[in-house]
């Protein structure tokens, strides 16, 4: 009797193992939802402020990013302590090693949504996220500049260490955090330097390099991101809108318009997956900077594009949202992780 109960109980633990094994599929990048939702809320919250737009939608949203959070994390968890092989496979991938780094933008943009509610934790979240975003950015470049890479390998998610750079100083006004101006120079630098050769290194591939696999197409619009980031983060730092921070919205439309044109059959070239989301930060990165500029630069047109951008942003994100979620209720996650 005991030794049938002996054996009752290893099958039930080792079928809870294997359940919880099961989440070895998750993929750090989906954390580029988080990115996207955090970003909707905070052009949300500038809509309100230019605009007068509902601000219990901005709140809104915020929280859904904070559930999304946390969300992620504990199934990550999960995963790094049941399947720490698979976490570190995709931590060495050329490509998927990059998308760390979108947890880590997650942990810089949250404190922005979370401030108004507890000033401490979003406090806490930034310093974390700043600290081991710059010694990320630091691995990342020191990796590429140590091993021969190969040209297939040089994608949109390269970019993501860099935009994590200009990221880090978007929630210090929302802080009250000293100016840290050598800081936010140190993001803004390295964020901007090495954006532009990784940026003609992904176009010469797009150019000359077989096309990029479908699953991977909607990462192009992270090619946005360096120009939208970096208007806002150089906003910040310098509290101006000069002719270099004009240049940099000028190159976010410009860049917007023709990934867009680019990406016009994604939904009829290939089946949904959640690497989709990757379109959603720099919706709503384009979105925030075009907001900035209405603000900095009131007119009919600039407006007009503002608002363009922002119900194009919540669009995307929310039937991605909505495509996601259904996904999971029926239990087809793993699939389109794939």
């Amino acid at each position: 009797m005991s030794s049938n109960i002996d054996v009752a109980s290893v099958e039930t633990k080792s079928q809870t193992a294997a359940a919880w094994r099961q989440l070895d599929y998750l993929p750090i990048g989906l954390f580029g939802s988080v990115m996207g939702l955090t970003g909707l809320s905070v052009a949300w919250r500038l809509a309100y402020a230019r605009y007068g737009a509902p601000e219990w939608l901005s709140t809104a949203i915020g929280w859904v990013a904070i559930a999304a959070f946390v969300a992620l994390t504990l199934g990550y968890a999960v995963k790094l302590a049941t399947a720490p092989d698979a976490v570190l496979a995709e931590f060495r991938h050329p490509i998927a090693g990059n998308l760390f780094g979108t947890f880590l933008i997650s942990l810089l943009l949250l404190p922005i949504v979370v401030a108004p509610l507890s000033l401490p934790i979003a406090r806490c979240l930034w310093v974390v996220g700043a600290v081991a975003m710059v010694l990320f950015a630091w691995l990342m470049i020191s990796r590429w500049m140590s091993d021969r890479q190969q040209v297939a390998h040089a994608t949109p998610a390269w970019i993501i260490p860099l935009v994590g750079m200009l990221d880090v100083p978007l929630a210090l006004p929302s802080l009250d955090l000293p100016p840290l101006h050598g800081l936010m120079v140190l993001s803004l630098a390295v964020g901007l330097f090495f954006a532009v050769p990784l940026f003609t290194l992904i176009f010469s591939r797009l150019l000359f390099e077989p096309p990029m696999p479908d699953a991977l197409k909607p990462t192009l619009l992270i090619l946005v991101a360096p120009f939208s980031v970096g208007y806002s983060t150089y906003e910040v730092a310098t509290g101006q809108l000069d002719l270099f921070a004009q240049s940099l919205y000028m190159l976010t439309l410009f860049v917007l318009a023709v990934l867009l044109g680019q990406l016009r059959n994604l939904m009829m070239c290939c089946p949904f997956k959640v690497s989709w989301w990757a379109v959603s930060f720099p919706l709503a990165a384009s979105s925030i900077a075009a907001l900035r500029f209405a603000a900095a630069q009131p007119s009919l047109t600039t407006d007009a594009i503002a608002i363009a951008l922002l119900a194009l942003a919540t669009f995307v994100i929310a039937a991605l949202l909505g495509r996601t979620l259904l996904g999971i209720a029926q239990g087809e996650l793993r699939t389109l992780s794939a």
